[in-house]
């Protein structure tokens, strides 16, 4: 397993309300991201944009990573890349947007799927007023 701190990032805040609620449980990527992603992976779910300020939605582990081509993908992929896709077409063009380019469904993506890793709150002592000094 590889060390540091891995990101998976999100350019578009319309996926901050889908990741929170748990609606967006993986990611399709352009190419071939086995050698960056590995299942068991701790990563940190962001949205932000390139060279700018991100927010950190929530720490995640790597539940599969599978590479196949556009064409091969299942509707499961799709809806949960994006739940409100269910067709290749919609995906193919949302590729398209993202990547600024034209694809084909001969391309090779990596579906990378994952969960949210739930962090228990924190231990308070007291009844949470400010202490005082007596």
């Amino acid at each position: 397993m590889r060390g540091g701190i891995y990101v998976l990032n999100f350019y578009s805040t319309i996926f901050v309300d889908q990741l929170k609620r748990g609606r967006k449980t993986a990611t399709i990527r352009l190419g071939d991201k086995a050698a960056k992603y590995e299942r068991g992976q701790v990563v940190w779910i962001t949205v932000g944009f390139r060279h700018s300020p991100r927010e950190k939605i929530f720490a995640a582990v790597i539940d599969d990573v599978e590479v196949k081509r556009i064409a091969d993908l299942s509707p499961r992929d799709i809806e949960h890349d994006n739940p409100e896709f269910r067709r290749l077409e919609d995906e193919v063009k949302f590729l398209e947007q993202i990547y600024g380019r034209s694809i084909s469904t001969d391309d090779i993506v990596t579906v990378i799927r994952f969960s949210q890793i739930i962090e228990p709150p924190g231990v308070h002592f007291g009844n949470g007023e400010t202490p005082s000094h007596n």
